[in-house]
């Protein structure tokens, strides 16, 4: 007979075992056909255990759900795994649907918002200011870093206990906040990454051809134009690599590095 509504209730000990297996083991079963399914139940098995019962039918076909393909962000997964688990506490196995319903819907959207904020934007300031300081012999932005870094990790571990407190209702209370975060991290990244490209990439044409007595300042005259042309030209060259079939962020490294080498013992490029 089919348990429809587990008797189970999560404890704090279960949130934190789901936590630390989170922070710790959620990419360890990466795979290239269904990403993160086997790390997601992994996640959530000692609960999953508790609500329906060793070795039962209900068990062995929610495992078999959460083993379809899953992929999110690391730092929003664990607002799916909540809602999930405060479905499954309440409806047993009769909530399969719903299950897979959120983790279909949400981890597209969360994917987006969690690699937006989390993965780029807040990396790139950060790192830009701890790398910035570090040249000047400063160490308060590595520590600054460090503690952004902690931050994130208490923010990852509080989420969880929220999504399962909201339960399926925070879905459709947040669908609109969802949609403008991303909307909103999107244009502060590319603003972040052209402000990076400006003030990180310090190179300038050294090359200035003389003609009759004249010397050609080619630097200045770019700069005329529009100031910062040939970083944001070699950004340009370095996405357009990438964009190649076989390319890979290592090659383009090295073919950058090369080319840096070649051109300025030419004379033609030189470091700001």
């Amino acid at each position: 007979m089919t348990n429809s509504k587990p008797k189970y209730k999560l404890t704090e000990q279960d949130f934190n075992q789901i936590n630390r297996r989170s922070l710790f083991g959620f990419q360890l079963g990466w795979n290239y056909e269904r990403m993160q399914n086997s790390g997601y139940l992994y996640t959530i098995l000692p609960q999953l255990r508790k609500i329906y019962g060793d070795d039962t039918p209900e068990l062995k076909e929610m495992m078999k759900t959460h083993m379809q393909f899953f992929n999110t962000s690391n730092f929003f997964n664990t607002i799916i795994t909540g809602l999930d688990l405060a479905v499954e506490e309440n409806e047993g196995i009769e909530g399969k649907d719903t299950v897979t319903g959120i983790k279909v819907g949400l981890m597209g959207s969360f994917a987006a918002i969690g690699d937006s904020i989390f993965a780029s934007l807040i990396p790139t300031i950060f790192g830009a200011l701890a790398a910035s300081m570090a040249t000047q012999g400063n160490p308060i932005g590595v520590i600054i870093w460090v503690i952004a870094c902690l931050l994130i990790c208490v923010f990852r571990w509080k989420q969880l206990h929220f999504a399962y407190d909201k339960g399926v209702s925070l879905v459709t209370d947040m669908r609109d906040r969802l949609n403008a975060l991303t909307d909103s991290a999107t244009v502060l990244g590319v603003f972040m990454v052209g402000a990076l490209v400006a003030t990180m990439v310090n190179i300038k044409f050294a090359w200035a051809p003389q003609i009759g007595k004249v010397t050609m300042n080619v630097q200045n005259n770019l700069d005329m134009i529009l100031p910062k042309l040939l970083p944001a030209a070699v950004v340009g060259f370095v996405y357009w690599l990438l964009g190649k079939k076989g390319m890979t962020s290592t090659k383009a490294i090295f073919i950058v590095l090369i080319l840096c080498i070649v051109l300025g013992g030419l004379g033609v490029i030189a470091k700001i």
